[in-house]
């Protein structure tokens, strides 16, 4: 038996970009369009003809692309009451714009017909059924109505708020959506006013449209689902204004995997956790680890009686199958951690931890570097050197002596302003090197000697790039004297990796962690620890050579 179709209604590009700190470009707008079209989205909101030139903009520019699947709708809002719709400048941007179809809202409040556009009730549903019209034959393209704020009005004139939707239907209307824009109706009420609703309107095909300020946004939307609704608007990872729209990746996993209906094209939710993540890399924004289905954290396991129970049965503490929305399973190594943890994460690498007393004693000391402010959970290049020196496969490719460094004045050098000078002296074999870079910041110089003074021995280091660098105080009581815990984030032919460093002094810290990221690197491969070796088994003395910045 055929699944029965919800229609998704994106709207990250309008009511998405009015969230705090989001801002998208033009160029973002139309790249997220193209990403909603490849993973089979219904309908994407474009924004507001009218409102602003961006808008506008998109409108124009979004013509020109090669679409497959997403229609593009165009929103605006009933006319204004001391006009017709044929005289109503923003129908008239409607009409200009040239959508798949329009998107309008209007009011189905009483308060806001009362106390915000102060016109006789009377004449509100005039300008929903007319401007409806107006834009049905101006285009002659479907109308979506948004019944604004439609379960507040039920709630305070339930008979008014269903001549509201009334009017829409006269008008022609194609969906009406019912909107919780404020975001705090419970579903029960929901449920009951939709029911209500159905009964006195049972022609009407409808949306939901929910804000997320009572936190419970998908539950709401999933309600509505159960009570007719067929059409979805909500935004990729719930962005929007105060605390966000529905998310449409819980909507469309719980929707496809545990539902049974048909939301995307057949196999296309196993692009779910690429679109929620390429979503906020548009954006320049890290979503919460914990993101439902998408989030990196979503199925990361840390507890030891977990992580053993999801290596006989992955259903004992996992609702979906990662796979099925493209995420994956993440083991995490900390102070909590049992030896389960230890051979899920490490068992294909190294196969010597079967024996249970290496595994005892890299938990052991896990469990007492964390106690000393120490973290492994995203440190892996660190905790893979742990592993390695209690299975004797610890052979480090170089020695660290010591590092510099050096601000200078800008009195002294005035076109150095902001940068600083570090040295950094290693010894590879029996040759010493001697290296001083110059850097936006002490950490950022002291990568850069680092990786001076190791390139030249091994050229594969100009791959290791520094991506990210966190601090976090440890034992803030101690105030002043406080240890600090750095995380270095590298990318290296393609891996991501974390180390970590802790220390009083947060110099220290960044090199410990620096020289434990150029160690991990060069470990992983084979050839240049015997390159080391033919290095540390040649004749003669000891060479230093030495570079300046």
């Amino acid at each position: 038996m055929a699944k029965k179709k919800i229609e998704i209604y994106d709207t990250t590009l309008r009511d998405g970009n009015q969230g705090e700190g989001v801002n998208m470009s033009i160029a973002d707008k139309l790249d997220i369009t193209k990403e909603l079209d490849a993973v089979g989205v219904d309908y994407v909101e474009g924004g507001w003809p009218g409102s602003n030139p961006k808008d506008d903009e998109y409108f124009q520019k979004v013509q020109d692309l090669e679409l497959s699947h997403v229609k593009v709708s165009a929103f605006g809002s009933t006319h204004r009451a001391d006009s017709e719709p044929a005289e109503d400048f923003f129908l008239q941007k409607l009409v200009a714009a040239k959508a798949d179809i329009t998107c309008i809202f209007g009011k189905t409040w009483d308060l806001h017909v009362e106390q915000a556009l102060r016109i006789a009730p009377e004449r509100n549903l005039e300008m929903i059924q007319n401007s409806i019209a107006f834009l049905k034959e101006a285009t002659g393209k479907p109308v979506f109505y948004d019944a604004e704020h439609f379960f507040d009005g039920f709630k305070s004139d339930s008979g008014y708020a269903i001549a509201t939707v009334q009017a829409a239907v006269d008008g022609g209307v194609s969906r009406v959506i019912l909107c919780d824009t404020n975001g705090g109706v419970m579903p029960h009420e929901l449920a009951h006013a939709i029911r209500e609703l159905r009964k006195e309107v049972p022609a009407v095909k409808l949306g939901i449209h929910v804000h997320n300020d009572g936190g419970l946004a998908v539950a709401n939307t999933l309600r509505a689902i159960e009570e007719g609704a067929i059409q979805v608007h909500g935004t990729i990872n719930g962005i929007g204004e105060r605390c966000g729209n529905v998310d449409l990746t819980s909507i469309l996993a719980n929707l496809e995997l545990k539902m049974g209906y048909e939301c995307l094209p057949e196999g296309q939710i196993r692009g779910l956790t690429n679109l929620s993540r390429k979503i906020w890399e548009f954006l320049g924004m890290q979503g919460p680890n914990g993101q439902p289905f998408v989030g990196p954290s979503a199925f990361a396991h840390k507890g030891g009686v977990h992580v053993s129970a999801v290596q006989r049965n992955p259903e004992t503490y996992e609702h979906i199958d990662p796979e099925l929305v493209g995420n994956s399973r993440k083991i995490l190594i900390s102070e909590l951690a049992g030896g389960s943890n230890l051979k899920a994460k490490l068992s294909n690498r190294y196969p010597e931890l079967e024996d249970s007393n290496a595994v005892r004693a890299i938990l052991n000391e896990v469990q007492d570097r964390e106690h000393a402010g120490y973290s492994y959970e995203n440190a892996d290049g660190s905790f893979d050197l742990v592993v390695r020196r209690h299975i004797g496969k610890y052979r480090p490719i170089f020695e660290p002596i010591y590092y510099r460094i050096y601000s200078p004045s800008n009195e002294e050098h005035p076109d150095s302003a902001g940068l600083i000078e570090a040295s950094a002296k290693i010894k590879v074999g029996e040759n010493i090197e001697l290296c001083a870079a110059e850097g936006n910041g002490p950490v950022d110089a002291l990568n850069r000697a680092l990786q001076r003074a190791l390139i030249e021995w091994f050229p594969v280091v100009g791959d290791l790039h520094l991506s990210d660098y966190s601090v976090r105080v440890v034992n803030s009581t101690e105030e002043t004297a406080a240890k600090v815990r750095v995380y270095l984030e590298h990318t290296f032919q393609g891996e991501a990796f974390g180390t970590v460093g802790v220390n009083v002094d947060i110099i220290q810290a960044s090199w410990n962690a620096l020289v434990e990221a150029y160690q991990y690197a060069l470990m992983q491969h084979q050839e240049f620890v015997d390159e080391l070796e033919e290095t540390k088994g040649d004749a003669g003395s000891s060479d230093t050579r030495q570079s300046a910045p």
